[in-house]
């Protein structure tokens, strides 16, 4: 009934076809470890995944106070609409599948907490296909996965305070951005205390208030912008509907390239064909500075010219 069915039978086809639980595991617990106010299942995905890559490209980008790693687990919390919590995901050891623990606060919210899971760690991907179709390029990693967004708001802001500064610089900006707009809440982890900056909220921010976080007139513009249009309903940054419109309105807001679009259509949109062909590392790993030709050299790429960004970043050892 939380979950809008009025018909028991098509909630347990859906759950059943969907994500290959049946509905009753989701009331039992699953080992003497988890609490009792949480719920426990399993996502299962196409292998090959690469975990560990997964895991230190969202590691080093983590937004302090709502994200966080304890040893392999992601940890992180999580709003939607009048529900608040957190979710821990790790993987399975004996097979190909990703174990969630969701706050029991979320309970009403569990399917759009797993699909958003799902969106995150990109479990929908069909690797095999991929890695055939990018060839040479993915031969060394083809459980490479283009990590996605739990939310797209989130990660715009991310992408606007990593203009031009490093990984570690943006990370610390936007851990202050949490720490002054997230709304505070209590979770069994010290390293997660706020939920990430609603758009409604930061959407009233003054421009004295951004920049006394240490971030530039230019970005707190458009970061107030970016807030504006998402509050306003008119930017919806969500892997639906047209995304090249939605990467064209992104562009029309004030100090956002197309670098940016590009990785916010990669990871908030979830499209797989994006590809930030401006971006310093990828120019590096393909010896080549010219954006033309690197644009002509990605056409054999299509259309997943996402996951060929990745294996390009990887093959740095530095994924930007």
């Amino acid at each position: 009934m939380a979950g809008g069915f009025s018909s028991l039978r098509r909630f347990n086809a859906l759950i059943k076809s969907r994500y290959r639980l049946n509905p009753s595991e989701l009331r039992r617990m699953r080992g003497s470890d988890i609490p009792r106010d949480t719920l426990a299942c399993e996502i299962a995905y196409r292998p090959p995944l690469d975990w560990e890559a997964l895991s230190r490209f969202l590691s080093i980008r983590a937004c302090g106070g709502v994200e966080a790693f304890e040893g392999v687990r992601y940890l992180r919390t999580v709003s939607w609409k009048n529900h608040r919590g957190w979710i821990a995901v790790e993987p399975a050891s004996k097979k190909p599948t990703l174990r969630v623990e969701v706050s029991a606060s979320l309970a009403p919210a569990l399917m759009p907490v797993l699909a958003r899971v799902k969106r995150l760690f990109d479990l929908a991907a069909e690797p095999q296909k991929i890695a055939a179709h990018l060839g040479p390029l993915a031969a060394t990693d083809p459980g490479l996965r283009v990590p996605g967004a739990f939310s797209g708001f989130e990660i715009a802001l991310r992408a606007i305070l990593g203009q031009q500064v490093s990984v570690r610089a943006a990370t610390t900006l936007m851990r202050r951005l949490v720490s002054m707009f997230g709304e505070k809440l209590e979770t069994p982890w010290a390293l997660l205390t706020h939920l990430p900056p609603a758009a409604e909220r930061l959407a009233h921010a003054s421009m004295e208030e951004l920049t006394s976080l240490g971030i530039t007139t230019t970005r707190s513009r458009s970061l107030l912008a970016l807030a504006q249009a998402v509050a306003a309903g008119k930017l919806v940054l969500e892997p639906v509907g047209d995304v090249e419109k939605t990467m064209a309105q992104l562009q029309e807001l004030p100090g956002i390239g197309e670098w940016t679009v590009h990785y916010v259509a990669m990871r908030a949109l979830n499209w797989p064909d994006a590809f930030p062909h401006g971006d310093l590392g990828i120019r590096k790993a393909l010896q080549q500075a010219r954006p033309r030709e690197i644009l002509r050299m990605a056409e054999a790429w299509r259309p997943w010219r996402a996951y060929a960004a990745m294996h390009l970043w990887r093959s740095l050892e530095v994924i930007s």
